[in-house]
């Protein structure tokens, strides 16, 4: 395993290194799918030039980074291409090591679960084997790395493939069970982009089964260690904050990158929701349905919460992608993320319903994205229509694609507890009908 591991990574490496020095580099540094104001190197760099001539880097309105993100390619702006391989290497790293304990708790809780007899006897082909579950690991560090999304984000250098490492080695922290180091950096990633502060909730119902506490709000001990943890994250990101401030001497850049996510002033195209929406908005609904849009990421948190209070890995990755859709400025990195947790859900294939479909909506539409976007902008034989009628298909794919896993997982629980075979009143062979 680990030599195919190391082979996986070499073959990455690789063809990023091609990649970089063809050119084909500057046009993908340049495409709306993969970098957006947030994350483009060509604002960092921007930014960088302003720092080094003495100027504040959000004195204007082109660089939206975070200062700890700068100030780190300040010292490191001859190295940028390695450490954004490095990002990525580190992220498919923890995503290993992450599917491989996680399938260590769900041995653990399949033995419990059958000693407890909470199973159906008829439940043996829904339960996941060793030899079913080994290669998994691999699988999710194999669909990371060589992911086209993934691997256009890296060429751009795009500073979203930094916010998935941190978020990777968040994820591990919490599988692992350390709490201080989880907290960091989830709070190291809510700095960054804002959104991760949903992830929240998957961390503390994770840590908390991971120190055998009933989840439970009447449970004082399950208050305690929330209480706990959210004063770690607060003050890990307070810390990261007073950090930024101490480097610039100066709080101006709250506004120009939280006040941005949230404001949404750039409508420059990309692959979300936001951008033709206001474009077309009239200016006094405009606070209005800002903050209807920006609450769909937070949303759906409680109720996941609820549902999936005994499953917190499955609700990380729900909660993912959610982020990644109903972010104010996505790109395909933030899909590359979620999408490398596929096959860690590979037992549910049996009772998705529109794989197909998604699958080619989510391949023709980034085919399209790139032909549309020429039409439009150097051909003049489209417009604007164009491209976001592709862009919600893609969205709409990317919906479809959770929400069906979502249905699939929800069904194999239903199973493993009543039996895979179901049987009506009368004795006749009974169905499952979704309401």
């Amino acid at each position: 395993m680990a030599a195919s591991l190391v082979l996986v990574m070499v073959v990455a490496v690789t063809v990023r290194a091609m990649l970089f020095r063809s050119s084909l580099a500057e046009f993908i540094s340049e495409r709306v799918e993969v970098v957006s104001p947030l994350n483009s190197w060509k604002r960092v760099v921007e930014g960088l030039a302003l720092l080094d001539l003495g100027v504040s880097p959000y004195s204007g309105n082109v660089f939206h980074e975070t200062p700890l993100i700068i100030y780190l390619f300040h010292f490191l702006i001859d190295y940028a291409e390695f450490v954004f391989m490095a990002m990525d290497i580190l992220t498919a790293l923890a995503l290993y090591i992450v599917a491989e304990d996680f399938n260590r708790v769900v041995f653990r809780k399949q033995r419990i679960a059958f000693e407890f007899k909470k199973y159906a006897c008829d439940v043996i082909p829904l339960v996941r084997t060793p030899k079913e579950m080994y290669h998994i690991p691999l699988k999710v560090a194999l669909f990371y790395l060589l992911n086209p999304y993934t691997v256009l984000t890296c060429v751009a250098k795009s500073t979203c493939a930094i916010n998935n490492a941190i978020i990777s080695v968040f994820i591990l922290a919490t599988v692992k069970g350390s709490a201080f180091i989880s907290a960091i950096f989830l709070a190291l990633a809510a700095y960054q982009s804002l959104y991760p502060v949903a992830l929240f909730a998957p961390a503390v119902l994770y840590l908390a089964q991971k120190h055998h506490l009933t989840v439970n709000l009447h449970n004082t001990a399950f208050l305690l260690y929330l209480v706990k943890y959210a004063v770690m994250f607060t003050g890990c990101l307070i810390i990261s904050l007073c950090l930024s401030f101490f480097l610039l001497s100066s709080w101006t850049f709250i506004p120009s990158t939280y006040g941005f996510i949230l404001s949404v002033p750039d409508l420059t195209p990309n692959i979300g929701l936001f951008w033709y929406f206001f474009a077309e908005m009239f200016e006094h609904f405009r606070l209005f349905f800002v903050c209807v849009f920006q609450i769909n990421v937070f949303f759906y948190t409680f109720p996941l919460a609820v549902k999936l209070r005994d499953h917190p890995m499955f609700f990380m990755f729900v909660q993912l992608a959610i982020i990644a859709i109903f972010k104010s400025y996505p790109t395909v990195g933030d899909v590359a993320l979620y999408m490398a947790f596929l096959p860690m859900w590979n037992h549910l294939y049996r009772f998705l319903r529109n794989i197909f479909v998604v699958s080619c909506m989510l391949i023709s539409s980034s085919v399209l994205f790139p032909i549309l976007w020429h039409l439009w902008i150097y051909s003049g034989s489209a417009n604007s229509n164009f491209y976001y009628a592709i862009t919600l298909v893609f969205n709409i794919g990317q919906i479809l694609l959770v929400s069906d896993y979502f249905y699939a997982f929800i069904r194999r629980e239903y199973h493993l507890v009543v039996g895979l075979h179901l049987k009506s009143k009368d004795g006749k062979e009974a169905h499952i009908v979704l309401r």
